[in-house]
């Protein structure tokens, strides 16, 4: 396998017009091609009609299903997503929609593991549509591959069928289904569920890993061009490189502190799980250098635990904690009076606050320096990361959503 990442971008708006390919040298060392339109004029224009009306609703959505192959030869794939999640997450936080920050929920299936049953067209919904981050996170952590047969029509169809998408006129609802074998395999057509997914109002994006023209002949461009998605085209064996930056030490010290100011409630056992889940989250990103990422997402309003944590769930709903049995409190707080519960929970709102601000602000300087030593490492003007692939498809559909990008 080529030790290569091919970008390529036809979106359903740029088809028809004549296009040229542009290779650039990323970061590590990965080639991404990327197709681009000579004629921007048109293509700004088609753009533009594309868009959709302003948010008018409480809070804007964004829905993204990640279809995940679990055949054998797909470990590097599934470590990419590991190691990727919270940069990932950090794209969908740079939006907003009249001054709001998303509500993200994420789905995950996995397919082509011949350890699920064939009855079901080797396919599990891993994790429904949820806003809980860390749930996410573990789900990607506990997939593990064995070979199968790979039926993407089959889990698009399942994908579409199962989840509760946003019924929001204006949500952005997305799925990345990423694989090495043809588009065309099982029982399912995937012409057909990729018409359903755009019908629904769901772009797919298909990631192939492995060449890039075989990935065309596989028809995984045609699935993404009758969707309207993207095709992407990478090396699932590419090593995701962390680069440490000064900031981190403090980065991860104040990350800490952010945990010490979740009031989990529920029952005792849910109460134990979401926190010593948290924590696990964070040493699974620790494992693969990317904790000060995941630090930085739970510093936006993207990780939020409404139903879960006392402070979000504060911050949503005031009247909410007079509303929960005593039993599902923390328990520090039971044998408080409700005015004291309050005070307590008012008190935790502000020092999040507090250490969220810092680290937003330890974020951004250790952005500019990452941004710095990525340069290094790279011809000028010729930078680019697979970060940067994600993040330009990711940013298209949004705008064409009718976000605003943070720049």
């Amino acid at each position: 396998m080529q030790a290569t990442l091919k970008l390529v971008l036809p979106l359903a708006i740029l088809i028809g017009f004549s296009q040229q390919m542009i290779p650039v040298v990323g970061a590590q060392g990965v080639t991404i091609t990327i197709e681009k339109d000579k004629d921007k004029k048109s293509d700004s224009k088609t753009s533009d009609s594309k868009k959709k009306a302003p948010f008018s609703g409480t809070r804007p959505s964004v829905d993204v299903a990640i279809l995940l192959d679990t055949s054998n030869s797909m470990d590097g794939l599934i470590g990419q997503a590991k190691s990727q999640l919270w940069n990932i997450v950090q794209e969908f936080a740079k939006a907003k929609k009249r001054g709001k920050t998303p509500l993200l929920r994420v789905a995950v299936f996995e397919y082509g593991n011949s350890g699920l049953p064939a009855s079901e067209d080797y396919i599990r919904q891993v994790v429904k549509l949820t806003d809980d981050l860390d749930k996410v996170s573990e789900a990607l952590f506990a997939l593990r591959t064995n070979g199968g047969d790979e039926y993407c029509g089959a889990v698009i169809k399942e994908a579409i069928k199962r989840l509760d998408w946003s019924s929001e006129p204006n949500a952005y609802k997305a799925i990345f289904i990423a694989g090495n074998e043809p588009f065309t395999q099982g029982s399912v057509d995937y012409r057909s569920a990729c018409k359903k997914a755009i019908g629904a109002g769901v772009v797919v994006n298909t990631i192939h890993c492995g060449d890039y023209q075989q990935g065309i002949n596989g028809k995984w461009k045609d699935g993404a061009d009758i969707a309207e998605g993207e095709y992407l085209n990478i090396n699932q064996d590419e090593k995701v490189v962390h680069i440490k930056a000064p900031q981190d030490t403090i980065i991860i010290k104040l990350n800490n502190e952010l945990n010490k100011t979740y009031l989990w409630y529920g029952s005792k056992s849910k109460r134990e799980s979401y926190e010593s889940n948290q924590a696990l989250q964070d040493r699974n990103a620790s494992g693969f250098g990317g904790l000060s990422i995941r630090a930085a997402t739970k510093s936006s309003s993207l990780y939020r635990n409404v139903g879960r944590d006392l402070v979000d769930t504060y911050e949503e709903d005031e009247d909410a904690i007079a509303k929960i049995d005593v039993v599902e409190l923390p328990e520090e707080l039971q044998s408080l009076s409700p005015s004291e519960r309050l005070k307590r929970v008012e008190a935790m709102s502000k020092r999040r606050a507090e250490i969220k601000a810092k680290l937003a602000e330890l974020n951004k300087e250790r952005q500019a320096y990452v941004a710095a030593e990525q340069a290094k490492l790279a011809e000028p003007s010729e930078e680019a990361t697979f970060g940067d692939a994600f993040s330009g498809t990711v940013q298209k559909q949004l705008e064409a959503s009718g976000f605003e990008l943070e720049k």
